[in-house]
This record gives C-alpha cells, structure tokens and sequence, in this order.
C-alpha cells in the first residue's frame, strides 16, 4: 500500500530507494512535519510517482525544497548465510563486515536492515557479486520483504 509523503526534490524520481531516517532537529516548528514525518524510520522506500501540479515547499533540510510524491515499503536487498536460504524462508544478516572495498559490502551491511533482526526472504537473487568472501562466508544475494507490507 502506498504512502503519500513530502522529500527532497533531488529524490523525487520514480523508482529511486531511500532509507527513512526519521526527523531533523531542523523540522522543528515546521508547518509540514506531519506530511513528511510520516514514515517509518529505518525502513528502505521505493518512490513510486512524483504528484504532478503540486509546489515545491520550502525546506530547512534539503536544500532544493520537498515536493509530494508516493512510496511503498521497499525489498531490501541483501546477503544471507546460503544454508536454508530459499524463497519464503527467514534469514537474518551475518554481522558487520570491515572490508569496506568489497563489491558484497552493500550487500552484507544493507541500508534498510538489522544485524539482530530476523527477516523473510521474498525472493532469491543469486550469486553476491564478489569472487570470495574475505570473512570465508557462504552467501547468498535475495532480497528481503520489506518490514512493512
């Protein structure tokens, strides 16, 4: 189901994912916090349309002003252990990984998810995208259903 919300105009494109992080010490006393507070933080947005003939309102936070658009709740995608991971399953993160320059670090440390929270895996992606895992983890790329449906 989706949310209409207020953000920033440089996110407001069909199809572009963001992390909700919640409110700014800058939204204080402004006029449209409970149009653009209304989301949940933590949670990984899909914008799914930009509402047409609606003004860009002023915005202590982003810069360009915010503008009304639609979302839904998101899949998050990630890397879990590859035992018993199959679509339906759950699955939760292996835990934090130091070796930032990997292609799998996204994966393995994904905006949108907690170490110590279990997830449902909606789908199964394949392969991660790096050669080996410097931690020596067998994994697997799906993507998570998102934490609000």
């Amino acid at each position: 189901m989706s949310t209409v919300t207020l953000i920033g105009t440089r996110l407001a494109d069909p199809g572009r994912e963001f992390v909700y992080g919640g409110e700014s010490t800058a939204c204080e006393g402004c006029p449209y916090r409970k149009q653009c507070l209304n989301l949940s933080e933590g949670t990984r947005y899909r914008v799914l349309d930009v509402r047409e003939n609606t003004q860009t309102l002023e915005c202590a936070v982003h810069d360009g002003g915010v503008r009304a658009v639609e979302v839904e709740p998101a899949p998050v995608p990630a890397n879990v252990p590859s035992k018993g991971a199959y679509a339906g399953s759950k699955a939760r993160l292996q835990g934090p990984c130091p070796h930032t320059e990997c292609p799998s670090h996204e994966f393995c440390e994904p905006d949108g998810a907690d170490f110590d929270e279990e997830y449902r895996i909606q789908s199964i992606v394949g392969d991660p995208p790096h050669d080996y895992c410097h931690l020596n983890r067998s994994l697997t790329l799906v993507e998570l259903e998102p934490k609000e449906k």
